[in-house]
């Protein structure tokens, strides 16, 4: 048997398609093909983000578009080569996607929002982002239906990419290099404001990863029921170590209270008893 004729050889057969063995190989080949080019655009992408011409974020939506291009256009050259007509297949699927309905719109919302992730830019890896339900957490894969963020306690959350389309978010990451964060505390009426407010930004001057410019202030903000109420405002370049930034603050705010001798007040109330005589 000559090499065209095993090549010819039929594997299936029906009344409307005959499978043989030259289809396979076609497939196979389109398969190398495509997982080689796959290879040489990770490797040319890799190489501009070296040389700083396009930025980590932008490599990967590159990447990720162009990979779903080469798996959707060998798809359709396999199926093709196999005779099953593409638009068929098309036709097909979009009467199952009618015949499915609201069931699988969701999913579809999901590609669609990837897809616009991905051309858009707006979210990036390693991008800082903070959802509606105040969770923060660091891009670390945005695929075409969902991406994976890590959170502050090291948690990789799965979310679906339409929240990040449908809901708000806030990238930090495209914030200014500083941002304004603030901690808030109390001390007891009769206390010396102004020792209160020096207190606090010495605190604030401590701190290493909190920038000396702009200059942290320091606002007197109320006047509350148990308490005269103070908030510290600082800048930091570090939003997602800024909850533990906080808590250093406050370990030194209360520290140095002590120190002061500024009272940090618990809530009370005064009761007054009233003797009715009869």
């Amino acid at each position: 048997m000559s090499f065209r004729e095993i090549l010819d050889f039929t594997l299936f057969s029906s009344q409307n398609y005959t499978l043989q063995v030259h289809h396979l190989f076609s497939a196979l080949l389109i398969i190398c093909l495509s997982w080689l080019s796959i290879l040489l655009l990770k490797y040319f992408l890799r190489r501009q983000s070296a040389r700083g011409r396009i930025d980590i974020g932008s490599q990967h939506a590159i990447y990720q578009i162009i990979k779903y291009i080469i798996i959707v256009i060998a798809i359709g050259l396999i199926m093709d080569n196999a005779g099953i007509k593409f638009t068929i297949l098309l036709a097909g699927s979009a009467a199952l996607m009618v015949g499915l309905g609201f069931g699988i719109q969701h999913v579809f919302n999901d590609f669609v929002s990837g897809f616009i992730i991905l051309m858009e830019g707006t979210i990036r890896m390693d991008d800082v982002l903070q959802i509606e339900d105040g969770t923060v957490g660091r891009v670390k894969q945005i695929g075409l239906r969902t991406s994976k963020i890590e959170t502050r306690d090291n948690i990789i959350m799965i979310i679906p990419n339409s929240k990040f389309i449908n809901d708000k978010v806030i990238n930090w990451s495209h914030i200014q290099a500083l941002t304004r964060f603030n901690v808030d505390v109390g001390v007891a009426y009769g206390s010396d404001v102004q020792l209160v407010k020096t207190t606090l930004l010495s605190c604030a001057a401590e701190h290493n990863d909190i920038a000396k410019t702009p200059v942290p202030f320091v606002r007197f903000s109320d006047f509350g029921n148990s308490s005269l109420n103070f908030q510290l405002f600082f800048w930091s370049d570090k939003p997602f170590a800024v909850e533990h930034i906080k808590s250093d603050l406050r370990f030194l705010i209360d520290s140095k209270f002590r120190t002061a001798k500024i009272t940090i007040p618990f809530p009370q109330r005064d009761l007054h008893i009233y003797n009715q005589q009869t």
